[in-house]
């Protein structure tokens, strides 16, 4: 094959066209599926020598695949990082690249606000290890501070947050764990690499759900984990490797069609969001409270507009009237549909409280301000009007 040889001086929209790919002799235009566990060598020596790695080559593709390799090439440019590692999920991201750093004793401080899966990581999983966490207020730079102890060697964080969609300040939380020895692992599948970078603000450690935003249309399973080379060989790659939690060269060829137009895609999500959180804002009859980057009535609207470029897809709201005016409002929808899933062409609405914080105890997600009325709602690429239409009528019902 080819080498793939896009200058890395072309902006982001070109390397998300043309970054990584790699192309076999045959000259195809889109990039090749290959659809293959094992490979084969010329000799018994070239396999020793590829084992040993003194040749690059594929060996099995629970390691590598260059299908899954030219998925991570896009994504190393996209982000702005170093090296990355594909996985099977989201959440196969998350877990490797805490277990891959951490030992029975360590430290872990993460903030309170995070997707629920990722909290029983910090809270349950890692315990069963030997490694203890503490939460904190991710907006309270303090608490950070007095968190850190002599053996922390996270920060674990995601800005905005799911799904009252706080915002942390990526450049101070990572100077503070930077001066206490940690790294900084930040989940930013809100924002995707189009409208937030964290490396550029001293994250160390990036993660990503591909299954959101860079797939975009509900069709497939990933995740990805991005850092500098050190990271990636002294800690994920062998993880990773013998673990075995390896993406599908299928998946990854769909997610890198997607990528092709995650740009156009992420900023028309943002527009639409921009426009149904003005029209939440304006219900201020039904609604209690709109929760939106990009709305100057957010707590954090300053930071956001000086991290991101624009205030992402995902659009938080309470109503009045708790769960059954929640559920009343959900079931009236026409054009937005009921799913837990996010970064979707289509609009999906979901009740946080019973579904992606169900695990979490009255009191856990009264802290985190996800009360019985609150609803997270995934804008879509739809007409806006139409959008607009469907939420006023449902807003009528409640």
């Amino acid at each position: 094959m080819s080498q793939s040889n896009t200058p890395s001086s072309f902006r982001a929209r070109t390397l998300a066209v043309h970054g990584g790919t790699m192309r076999t002799p045959f000259g195809e235009t889109s990039e090749a599926m290959f659809l293959t566990s094992g490979y084969v060598y010329e000799t018994a020596e070239a396999a020793e020598a590829r084992f040993k790695g003194e040749d690059d080559g594929f060996i099995y593709s629970r390691f590598a695949n260059p299908t899954v390799r030219m998925f991570e090439e896009r994504m190393i440019a996209l982000e702005g990082a170093e090296d990355a590692r594909a996985t099977a999920t989201g959440m196969a991201a998350v877990t490797a690249a805490m277990l891959c750093q951490l030992s029975a004793g360590d430290h872990v401080v993460a903030a309170k606000a995070l997707f629920g899966s990722c909290r029983y990581i910090v809270e349950d999983l890692l315990p069963r290890f030997g490694v203890t966490s503490t939460l904190v207020e991710g907006t309270d730079l303090a608490q950070w501070q007095a968190a850190v102890r002599p053996n922390t060697r996270v920060f674990f964080l995601e800005t905005p947050s799911n799904p009252t969609l706080e915002v942390l300040d990526l450049k101070a939380i990572a100077d503070i764990a930077h001066k206490a020895g940690a790294r900084l692992v930040v989940d930013n599948v809100f924002a995707t690499p189009v409208l937030q970078r964290p490396i550029e603000f001293g994250a160390d450690v990036v993660v990503y759900s591909a299954t959101k935003h860079i797939d975009g249309q509900g069709r497939c399973l990933g995740g990805i984990v991005l850092a500098d080379q050190a990271f990636i060989a002294d800690h994920l790659a062998n993880f990773l490797r013998q673990t075995g939690p390896s993406l599908s060269p299928f998946n990854a060829w769909v997610m890198l069609k997607s990528l092709e137009t995650l740009d156009l895609r992420v900023r028309e999500h943002a527009r639409n969001a921009q426009s149904v959180a003005q029209v939440l804002e304006g219900a201020a009859g039904k609604v209690k409270r709109t929760l939106y980057p990009g709305l100057k009535s957010h707590p954090q609207y300053k930071l956001a507009m000086a991290q991101m470029e624009l205030g992402g897809n995902i659009v938080a709201f309470e109503l009045g009237g708790g769960k059954e005016s929640a559920f009343r409002f959900a079931n009236a929808l026409r054009v937005v549909k009921i799913s837990n899933n996010l970064g979707d062409a289509k609009s999906l609405i979901t009740h946080p409280a019973t579904t992606t914080h169900q695990r979490l105890n009255e009191e856990q997600r009264a802290e985190l301000g996800i009360t019985d009325g609150l609803l997270r709602l995934s804008v879509g690429l739809e007409d806006p009007v139409d959008l607009a239409e469907d939420i006023t009528r449902a807003l009528a019902a409640v």
